[in-house]
């Protein structure tokens, strides 16, 4: 895209020439550690990664593959989910991830599977479903 030109008047009356000013555009982050964090809930599955200040850098969910319904939550999508957001970071020089499931959905061990076959470096597998610990009462059930 090249270099941005602002142009701007100088204060003084007696000079007629506008001053340039050149701004360059900042370079692409490199990334080579970083967290996958993976969200799999029935309904879909969401992939993003992180750098190790916690900033999302790159993400991918079934709906923007073009799943829909309930092709959205099967394990096949889970797996292209997870190869789409590690080509994604193997772009920007991601080597090694760390993974961080959530959720109980079927595209957990999937996405595992789909991040191991892309090529990345697996440090380590950690679980951070949310767990309820009897905070406030639970909705009734449902009867159908």
């Amino acid at each position: 895209m090249g270099q941005k030109k602002v142009i701007t008047k100088s204060g003084s009356a007696d000079e007629g020439q506008p001053k340039e000013v050149s701004v360059k555009k900042s370079t692409k982050k490199q990334l080579v550690v970083g967290v996958m964090n993976v969200a799999s809930s029935y309904n879909n599955t969401l992939v993003n990664v992180t750098d190790a200040r916690g900033n999302v850098v790159v993400w991918s969910s079934a709906g923007l593959l073009g799943f829909k319904g309930a092709r959205k939550s099967t394990p096949y999508a889970a797996t292209l989910v997870a190869k789409d957001a590690s080509e994604k970071g193997k772009k920007l020089g991601l080597q090694d991830v760390t993974v961080v499931i959530r959720g109980i959905g079927p595209g957990r061990e999937a996405a595992i599977r789909g991040i191991a076959s892309s090529g990345l470096n697996i440090n380590s597998i950690v679980d951070d479903t949310p767990m309820a610990h009897n905070g406030v009462r639970a909705k009734k059930p449902r009867r159908v």
